[in-house]
């Protein structure tokens, strides 16, 4: 695979970049980690494979600075979508983590000399642990998740990742059931305990901060009834447009403000293109922040990224894309902090958080476009029906925080840190 990294093509593929990336991989966190590393101050080693784990890890990796400020932090990713979240981590030392191999493992524990090492959801690699677990380095696995559906309870990952789950010393898992799926993965029942989803802290910290008095928020306020449709993707956009047109025609005021998953010029053109021969007036995002006045337009299309979360301060109602995607359903959950209730399609079993807000009534699922436009002409046009399933996904994503601070507690404790006092947990 060190060959392959070499030899990957210079192509925007998401596997050739991640390849690339590799290049030289070991020599640079070498290096960043002697210009940082401070000798005697421990270090907590995060791994989050992708920007969604990265979610899961930002807020305990928050919390560790803020509660010891002296604990040095290292945090690694796998995919190449990650690399621009991994910034705002803040860590110490940031990169790809190598391929698992022995050398590889060796030379960045000789590197980074960790207290703990922190695993963020379910992927782990085995030959880090074992080599971890050599120099008696603790190993965690927090925000840890293993879905009924998920293929890693077959019968060969379970052989494959057997060992490596036995040996994590601490487990933080979303809640009971999963808890009890990661034991039949091989982890051991007296290191699982129940911690939540640090993902909820951040939405409702997130909408807590959201300033609609500052750009852009303050460039798209409106009384308009507004749909934000958050990550959305082709096959998405196939059923939610037209449900659109089709509300239109019963809540012709109703304004759409959309944000593509990637939104690149060939994901952008076909919702611009369907805008106009609707008939509809379309602003993009770029282009009201550069006019600097409150936007008018029928649709707003969303045509950069880092927004999104605070968009739906925006929305009487939103829509959720990946569940007409066979990448699965994106955050639900960041909508319904702001208090609106959420629709999405019919691929949300993989989604927790989806089966909590639908079974509270607070989302719902839908299959196909003339059931989503009967659900969108509901909540745009009945103030009360929409409030009043919005407040139910707020109350539910408050009730659900508290497992960043517990995260931090299992940090604390695997690293042997010394626990702050509660006025600087703040």
């Amino acid at each position: 695979m060190r060959a392959a990294s070499w030899l990957a093509p210079a192509s925007g593929h998401k596997v050739a970049r991640s390849l690339r990336a590799r290049r030289g991989v070991l020599a640079r966190w070498e290096r960043d980690a002697a210009r940082v590393r401070r000798s005697g101050a421990p270090l907590i080693w995060f791994h989050a494979p992708s920007v969604g784990e990265g979610l899961q890890a930002r807020p305990v990796a928050q919390a560790l600075r803020a509660a010891h400020p002296d604990v040095q932090q290292a945090y690694s990713f796998y995919s190449p979508s990650a690399e621009t979240f991994a910034g705002s981590v803040q860590a110490d030392v940031t990169g790809y983590l190598p391929f698992d191999t022995d050398d590889a493992a060796d030379r960045l524990l000789d590197a980074l000399r960790p207290a703990a090492l922190v695993f963020v959801k379910l992927d782990v690699w085995p030959v880090l642990v074992q080599r971890a677990k050599v120099r008696r380095i603790p190993v965690a696995l927090l925000s840890a998740t293993l879905n009924a559906a998920s293929g890693r309870r077959g019968a060969m990952s379970r052989w494959l990742l057997h060992d490596a789950y036995r040996a994590i010393d601490a487990v933080g898992a979303i809640d009971a059931s999963h808890a009890a799926r990661l034991v039949e993965l091989g982890v051991r029942s007296e290191v699982v305990e129940v911690m939540g989803d640090t993902r909820f802290d951040q939405v409702v910290d997130r909408a807590a901060r959201a300033d609609r008095t500052r750009a852009p928020l303050s460039l798209l306020t409106s009384v308009r009834p507004t749909l934000v449709a958050g990550s959305t993707w082709p096959a998405d956009e196939s059923v939610l447009l037209p449900a659109w047109q089709a509300l239109r025609a019963r809540l012709p005021e109703a304004r759409l403000i959309i944000a593509p998953h990637e939104p690149t010029a060939a994901h952008c053109a076909p919702i611009a293109t369907w805008a106009a021969r609707e008939g509809l007036t379309l602003s993009t995002l770029t282009a009201i922040e550069q006019r600097g006045a409150i936007d008018t337009a029928d649709v707003v299309l969303v045509d950069r990224v880092g927004v999104l979360g605070d968009l739906y301060a925006m929305a009487n109602t939103a829509f959720v894309g990946g569940g007409f995607h066979a990448a699965g359903l994106h955050s639900v959950i960041e909508p319904a902090a702001f208090g609106i209730p959420v629709l999405f399609g019919p691929g949300h079993h993989m989604s927790r958080e989806a089966g909590l807000l639908l079974d509270a009534g607070a989302a719902r699922a839908r299959p196909d476009a003339a059931a989503l436009a009967a659900d969108l002409h509901e909540w745009l046009s009945d103030g009360g029906a929409w409030r009043r399933a919005g407040r139910i996904g707020r109350d539910l994503v408050e009730r659900e925080r508290g497992g960043t601070a517990r995260a931090l507690t299992i940090v604390e404790r695997l690293a042997r840190l010394s626990t702050p006092s509660p006025q600087r947990l703040g």
